[in-house]
């Protein structure tokens, strides 16, 4: 039986009490498992006394684990019968006897009650991007750029070369591209020759004085840059400069509304935090910046980094407090937008059906190269109503974004739908538009 003892805007104290048949029948399940798991010499498994087998494992272990075990059952039944929600709880249990009643009391944080603005109403601005012929000329270019090639010359440097160079007191060399250098390695690398040595004068940073590098340029070549033209089209599998023309600006015109909805998203959520009325509890937070630390700490891992070293090395550069700032308002943000977001799907009293997070589930698997089985493993119950929480909020999102726009009440405007639409197998030439569209300015070797 659960009582309620205080509740005081986000922060509740109630009573759980364990009647002393419950607290039996616990005890029995106990012995019986530890009868059953402890070897002791001189009896058949099942069969030896409490006393010895308490001597085996402790004093006390009994009592321990009979405890965990009710306080595990009774706390959920107890939220339950309360009504209650918690984002962190302090459990008090007292000592726990055969025969005798079990109580314990909780204290704890509730999640929030959240408010939202009226957002039916809400004009948004943002839109895709216009595909004009300019973007399509620049993006073209880009693609001319990337297949630049590179031959070796013997004159001083031009604006657009490649020039290979030395730092002095560094081993081994490296090229810096004349076009995409800064102004003052333009400035002192222009117009030098083969074996010049150089003295780069570099900017210094507010509160530090300018630190020049000298290096010995080794080589210059010049860059040339493919004709626009049907053979160029053909090295991209594409039939002629025309098609290639077509495919791109179709791709480029898919990615702008791609870009135009997600301002959208971001716009209206921002409105809908900013019309929000919530009282955050600062645990809330908290255990957001801690989930937000250990995904930081688990990528480092994958790379070879410890924590430790990472955090060493921002201490010594002085950008650790201002890390942990930005960790912390990141957290604060993403709480919002989930409250923002859960409320939101109350409010539209939005559901998720099996098929909808099946479908989710399975659009998640592949984004990452496992079977569904292998995700659900993965991510445990734990992990499974999370990404039900995320699925219904996306849900939510996007009936809201629908309902503005007018086009029906978007109940089937799923995450699933997005992300299979982003996934989707392409054409041949459109999935190599995929490519030369990217607007990765790096600059190839021949």
């Amino acid at each position: 039986m659960a009582e309620l003892i205080k509740k005081e805007g986000n922060q509740v104290e109630f009573k759980v009490e364990v009647p002393a048949n419950e607290v039996n029948s616990a005890f029995d399940a106990v012995w019986k498992s530890l009868a059953q798991q402890v070897r002791v010499p001189g009896f058949r498994p099942g069969k030896a006394p409490r006393r010895v087998i308490e001597k085996r494992v402790g004093e006390g272990y009994a009592e321990s684990e009979v405890q965990n075990r009710l306080v595990n059952t009774y706390f959920s039944q107890a939220m339950r019968e309360l009504e209650l929600s918690l984002v962190d709880a302090q459990i008090d249990p007292a000592e726990v006897k055969s025969g005798e009643t079990f109580t314990f009391t909780v204290k704890g944080d509730l999640y929030p009650e959240v408010t939202l603005g009226d957002w039916s109403s809400l004009s948004l601005s943002a839109a895709a991007p216009e595909i004009t012929d300019e973007v399509l000329d620049r993006t073209l270019a880009d693609m001319q750029e990337r297949a630049a090639t590179f031959e070796q010359v013997e004159r001083p440097i031009e604006a657009t070369d490649q020039v290979t160079v030395e730092e002095e007191g560094e081993e081994g060399s490296y090229p810096i591209y004349m076009d995409m250098a800064g102004e003052h390695i333009q400035q002192a690398l222009m117009g030098k020759n083969v074996g010049d040595e150089v003295e780069i004068s570099v900017p210094a940073e507010e509160g530090e004085d300018a630190t020049p590098v000298k290096v010995k340029v080794l080589g210059i070549k010049s860059k040339s840059l493919p004709e626009l033209n049907d053979e160029f089209a053909g090295t991209m599998q594409f039939e002629n400069v025309d098609a290639l023309r077509s495919t791109l600006r179709e791709e480029l015109e898919r990615r702008a509304q791609s870009e135009g909805e997600g301002a959208r998203r971001e716009e209206f959520l921002n409105a809908l935090i900013e019309g929000m009325t919530v009282d955050i509890p600062q645990s809330l937070i908290q255990r957001r910046q801690d989930d937000l630390m250990n995904e930081i700490k688990s990528d480092l891992s994958r790379q070879g980094v410890r924590w430790s070293e990472y955090e060493s090395f921002m201490q010594e550069q002085g950008k650790l407090d201002e890390f942990m700032q930005e960790l912390g308002k990141n957290a604060e943000q993403r709480v919002k937008r989930d409250l923002a977001l859960g409320k939101l799907a109350e409010d539209l009293k939005v559901e998720v059906t099996d098929q909808e997070f099946s479908q989710n589930l399975v659009a998640m698997a592949q984004m990452n190269g496992i079977a569904p089985q292998d995700m659900q493993s993965q991510l445990g119950m734990d992990g499974l109503n999370a990404f039900y929480a995320d699925v219904l909020r996306s849900k939510a999102l996007n009936q809201a974004l629908t309902q503005l726009s007018g086009e029906g009440d978007g109940q089937n405007a799923t995450e699933a739908s997005d992300a299979s639409q982003s996934e989707d197998a392409q054409p041949a030439e459109e999935a190599q538009s995929q490519d030369v569209a990217a607007s990765d300015e790096t600059k190839t070797e021949e």
